[in-house]
């Protein structure tokens, strides 16, 4: 069975202050799409974990699939193991939550492949030791969402088609929430007052100034419908009510970016894959 991994966009993005620790504190909206990476297990009885599949510059001990099945295993003492084969569309560096949704599709995959039972609060907070994108892949619902990314509140808003832009850069997070020009101190909005049509990404200003090509993509896509950057990642989306507008504007792309046409949904795909699971026993 194939178990999706989709991406996510950050319908905005304000930070509201910072830790002790040095993590940002945030309000954001979580959306996903109806696209992402594809995941395939198969069980092996021997214990051990094997990434198969193609995934450029990240070496297998790093890789969140990887920790996501060894956390799994450590902390249900489960015996079996797993060849975890993936097909990756999802870019590096594009604030889609790639590297986040993989590792949330392979804790709720091999929980049901393993049989181990656990809630989805247990494999929630087992995902957010892995990264503060991860529960809200897990619980699989479109969220608000405060703290560092993990304090959430589902929300559903509207889900319109969306096209997808990628210039050829990767936006490393640290070069962003580093950056001294870095707006740190957004009054806390309400989920009204985000439904209502407020809030922006902050993230925005220090992107376009370190890595121009990305403004680019967000003054082309404008000039289409309310272009925004998604997270502290390179991507840009703009939201369309019909999938064929988005599609028309996306044969104008120029050669050197990539994009995507998208259905933005407030249940993630990773949940119908887990309702077709258990109906197959």
């Amino acid at each position: 069975m194939v178990w999706p991994a989709p991406a996510k966009l950050n319908l905005f993005l304000h930070i509201t202050g910072r830790r002790a620790d040095g993590y940002h504190l945030l309000q954001t909206v979580f959306q996903f799409l109806e696209y992402g990476d594809d995941i395939r297990f198969a069980i092996r009885e021997d214990g051990a974990i094997r990434r198969h599949g193609d995934v450029p510059s990240v070496p297998e001990a790093a890789d969140l699939m990887v920790r996501a099945a060894q956390l799994l295993k450590a902390e249900t003492g489960c015996p079996l193991g797993a060849d975890i084969g993936i097909t990756k569309r999802l870019p590096m560096g594009g604030g889609l939550g790639g590297g986040s949704s993989d590792a949330a599709t392979v804790l709720v995959a091999l929980n049901q492949h393993w049989g181990l039972g656990l809630d989805t609060d247990r494999l929630a907070a087992l995902g957010l030791a892995l990264g503060a994108d991860v529960p809200v892949f897990v619980r699989g619902v479109a969220a608000w969402a405060e703290g560092v990314g993990e304090v959430l509140t589902p929300v559903a808003p509207a889900e319109p088609w969306y096209l997808v832009v990628k210039p050829p850069v990767e936006v490393p997070t640290g070069a962003v929430f580093g950056a001294p020009e870095l707006t740190r101190d957004c009054l806390p909005i309400t989920i009204p007052d985000f439904l209502s049509g407020r809030g922006s990404n902050v993230c925005e200003p220090v992107v376009r100034r370190h890595f121009p090509e990305v403004g680019k993509v967000l003054d082309w896509l404008g000039q289409h419908g309310d272009a925004r950057l998604t997270g502290t990642g390179s991507c840009v989306f703009v939201a369309f009510e019909a999938r064929a507008s988005a599609e028309a504007v996306m044969t104008g792309l120029p050669a050197t970016w990539q994009g995507f046409v998208a259905r933005g949904t407030n249940r993630s795909p990773l949940l119908a894959a887990l309702d077709r699971a258990c109906a197959a026993g």
